[in-house]
């Protein structure tokens, strides 16, 4: 690479999108007779439908362990999320592992065997009461994780964006944490996000018998709410959002 190009990479850095994927579908779509028809407003909800499964998505901790759809249905929307999630320069990243029954529950024993040690002694039978209550009561768990074997193969091959992949990784494991919990609400799953990595990293790999790089992101335990959440508060979206030039 000359150093006009290092200095336009620079300039314009790629975006977190599977760039050749798009490239290939803006030409596919260029023909007017294979153009996917647009849906109108009377026909169909178009963007309003999505917008209601994002409102739906809460985080529950109330959790029962009946769902209201089948476990095959939960893993198909997982497989769906890792395979059409976007990645840094398409690198697809991100790994997910989708337990049920013993497994789903082996998490959070684990999760309890690593916090004991490290927990007051007084104040473990609430960490206890916490984590079987409103996680291992659950139907099952997800388990988020990022390849680091990628993430260092991508950084050998762009060395001028080496200090990004890892941050690009994390962008690309919250876009599959975003869209598994948005699919599971819109199925009627309650879900919350949890965060015992690195704690329990080494024992899950170990269990699943899974490769040294794939590193812990989060833990989603979901099941069917035994209560309804909290009501959400938002600062004024003024505050968060800048419009120009309309």
């Amino acid at each position: 690479m000359d150093a006009a190009a290092r200095i336009l990479l620079r300039t314009f850095p790629r975006p977190l999108t599977a760039a050749p994927r798009i490239t290939r579908k803006y030409q596919l779509f260029s023909h007017p007779d294979i153009r996917p028809a647009r849906m109108s407003s009377t026909s169909a909800p178009g963007s309003a439908a999505f917008m209601k499964a994002i409102e739906a998505r809460r985080s529950v901790y109330t959790l029962s362990d009946k769902i209201p759809v089948s476990d095959d249905k939960v893993v198909s929307l997982v497989e769906g999320a890792i395979k059409n999630a976007p990645s840094s320069f398409n690198s697809q990243t991100s790994r997910a592992l989708v337990l049920f029954g013993d497994e789903h529950k082996f998490v959070w024993d684990t999760v309890l065997t690593e916090l004991k040690p490290i927990v007051p002694e007084e104040e473990f039978p609430k960490t206890q009461g916490k984590v079987d209550n409103c996680f291992k009561a659950g139907h099952g768990t997800i388990l988020f994780w990022e390849d680091n074997a990628i993430v260092k193969s991508m950084q050998d091959k762009f060395p001028i964006y080496q200090d990004r992949f890892p941050v690009w990784s994390q962008h690309a494991s919250a876009i599959v944490q975003f869209i598994v919990w948005t699919a599971l609400a819109n199925e009627g799953i309650s879900a919350s996000l949890q965060h015992y990595n690195p704690l329990i990293d080494e024992k899950l790999r170990e269990h699943f018998k899974l490769p040294d790089t794939w590193a812990l992101i989060a833990q989603m335990p979901f099941g069917e709410a035994t209560a309804p959440p909290g009501q959400k508060t938002f600062k004024p979206i003024e505050d968060r959002v800048k419009v120009f030039g309309k």
